[in-house]
Protein backbone atom coordinates (compact mmCIF):
# COMPACT_ATOMS: atom_id res chain seq x y z
CA UNK A 1 0.00 0.00 0.00
CA UNK A 2 1.22 3.64 -1.03
CA UNK A 3 1.68 6.08 1.44
CA UNK A 4 0.93 8.98 -1.13
CA UNK A 5 -2.51 9.72 -2.35
CA UNK A 6 -3.50 11.36 -5.47
CA UNK A 7 -3.77 15.48 -5.84
CA UNK A 8 -4.86 17.87 -8.30
CA UNK A 9 -3.40 21.04 -8.91
CA UNK A 10 -3.56 24.36 -11.11
CA UNK A 11 -1.56 27.32 -11.57
CA UNK A 12 -2.94 31.02 -11.12
CA UNK A 13 -2.23 33.25 -13.98
CA UNK A 14 -2.62 36.40 -14.48
CA UNK A 15 -4.04 37.88 -17.81
CA UNK A 16 -3.51 41.94 -17.39
CA UNK A 17 -5.18 42.57 -20.83
CA UNK A 18 -7.56 39.30 -21.17
CA UNK A 19 -7.77 40.60 -24.86
CA UNK A 20 -4.16 39.97 -25.49
CA UNK A 21 -4.04 36.97 -24.47
CA UNK A 22 -0.47 37.32 -22.17
CA UNK A 23 -0.39 35.36 -19.03
CA UNK A 24 2.14 34.63 -15.75
CA UNK A 25 1.93 32.33 -13.30
CA UNK A 26 1.14 34.00 -9.76
CA UNK A 27 0.25 31.30 -7.68
CA UNK A 28 -1.01 27.09 -7.36
CA UNK A 29 -4.13 25.92 -6.03
CA UNK A 30 -3.53 21.84 -4.66
CA UNK A 31 -6.50 19.99 -3.98
CA UNK A 32 -6.07 16.43 -2.42
CA UNK A 33 -9.51 14.47 -1.31
CA UNK A 34 -7.97 11.87 0.50
CA UNK A 35 -6.81 14.77 2.64
CA UNK A 36 -9.75 17.13 2.91
CA UNK A 37 -7.05 19.45 1.48
CA UNK A 38 -7.57 22.42 -0.21
CA UNK A 39 -4.90 25.50 -0.34
CA UNK A 40 -3.83 28.15 -2.78
CA UNK A 41 0.09 30.07 -2.57
CA UNK A 42 0.48 32.88 -4.77
CA UNK A 43 3.25 34.82 -5.50
CA UNK A 44 2.88 38.41 -7.88
CA UNK A 45 5.66 39.06 -9.75
CA UNK A 46 4.96 43.34 -9.98
CA UNK A 47 7.44 43.33 -12.94
CA UNK A 48 6.24 41.10 -15.01
CA UNK A 49 2.78 42.43 -14.69
CA UNK A 50 3.76 46.03 -15.26
CA UNK A 51 5.99 44.80 -18.59
CA UNK A 52 2.62 43.43 -19.87
CA UNK A 53 0.50 46.28 -18.56
CA UNK A 54 2.20 49.10 -17.53
CA UNK A 55 -1.33 50.54 -15.78
CA UNK A 56 -2.34 47.28 -14.54
CA UNK A 57 -4.00 47.50 -11.21
CA UNK A 58 -1.47 46.07 -9.19
CA UNK A 59 -3.60 46.22 -5.78
CA UNK A 60 -6.80 44.68 -7.63
CA UNK A 61 -4.45 41.70 -8.94
CA UNK A 62 -3.43 40.96 -5.67
CA UNK A 63 -6.48 41.36 -3.90
CA UNK A 64 -7.59 38.66 -6.36
CA UNK A 65 -4.81 36.56 -5.15
CA UNK A 66 -5.37 36.81 -1.88
CA UNK A 67 -9.37 36.12 -2.13
CA UNK A 68 -8.62 32.77 -3.85
CA UNK A 69 -6.49 31.77 -0.67
CA UNK A 70 -8.78 33.27 1.60
CA UNK A 71 -11.93 31.12 -0.54
CA UNK A 72 -9.35 27.80 -0.05
CA UNK A 73 -8.76 28.50 3.87
CA UNK A 74 -12.52 28.24 4.64
CA UNK A 75 -14.08 30.25 7.34
CA UNK A 76 -15.24 33.55 6.67
CA UNK A 77 -12.59 34.40 4.25
CA UNK A 78 -14.21 32.14 1.79
CA UNK A 79 -17.54 34.38 1.72
CA UNK A 80 -20.43 32.64 0.03
CA UNK A 81 -18.16 29.20 -0.13
CA UNK A 82 -17.70 28.82 3.83
CA UNK A 83 -19.35 26.30 4.27
CA UNK A 84 -18.74 24.09 1.03
CA UNK A 85 -16.22 21.27 1.47
CA UNK A 86 -12.53 21.33 -0.03
CA UNK A 87 -13.59 19.17 -3.02
CA UNK A 88 -16.44 22.20 -3.89
CA UNK A 89 -14.23 24.89 -3.51
CA UNK A 90 -11.47 23.27 -5.19
CA UNK A 91 -13.65 23.11 -8.47
CA UNK A 92 -15.00 26.78 -8.12
CA UNK A 93 -12.11 27.86 -7.95
CA UNK A 94 -10.79 26.12 -11.31
CA UNK A 95 -13.92 27.01 -13.14
CA UNK A 96 -13.49 28.78 -16.39
CA UNK A 97 -13.55 32.51 -16.06
CA UNK A 98 -12.36 35.55 -18.07
CA UNK A 99 -10.68 37.89 -15.49
CA UNK A 100 -7.34 39.05 -14.47
CA UNK A 101 -6.84 36.28 -12.49
CA UNK A 102 -7.84 33.05 -14.16
CA UNK A 103 -7.22 29.32 -13.14
CA UNK A 104 -5.08 26.97 -15.86
CA UNK A 105 -5.49 23.43 -17.03
CA UNK A 106 -5.87 21.16 -13.72
CA UNK A 107 -2.98 18.11 -13.61
CA UNK A 108 -2.50 15.59 -11.28
CA UNK A 109 -0.13 13.58 -9.20
CA UNK A 110 0.57 11.51 -5.78
CA UNK A 111 1.90 13.09 -2.88
CA UNK A 112 2.44 12.02 0.44
CA UNK A 113 2.37 15.87 1.85
CA UNK A 114 -0.24 17.99 0.23
CA UNK A 115 1.07 21.21 1.92
CA UNK A 116 4.57 20.61 1.30
CA UNK A 117 3.53 19.71 -2.63
CA UNK A 118 1.62 23.48 -2.84
CA UNK A 119 5.79 25.13 -1.59
CA UNK A 120 7.39 22.82 -3.93
CA UNK A 121 4.81 23.82 -6.76
CA UNK A 122 5.08 27.22 -5.84
CA UNK A 123 8.68 27.17 -6.11
CA UNK A 124 8.71 25.41 -9.21
CA UNK A 125 6.36 27.09 -11.16
CA UNK A 126 5.95 30.31 -10.15
CA UNK A 127 8.99 31.83 -8.36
Amino acid sequence: MSDRDVFEYALLRVVPRVERGECFNAGVLVYCRAKSFVAARTHLDEAKLMALDPRADVAGVRAALRAVEGVCGGGEAAGQAAGDDAGRRFRWLIAPRSTVVQPGPVHTGLTADPAAETERLLDLLVR
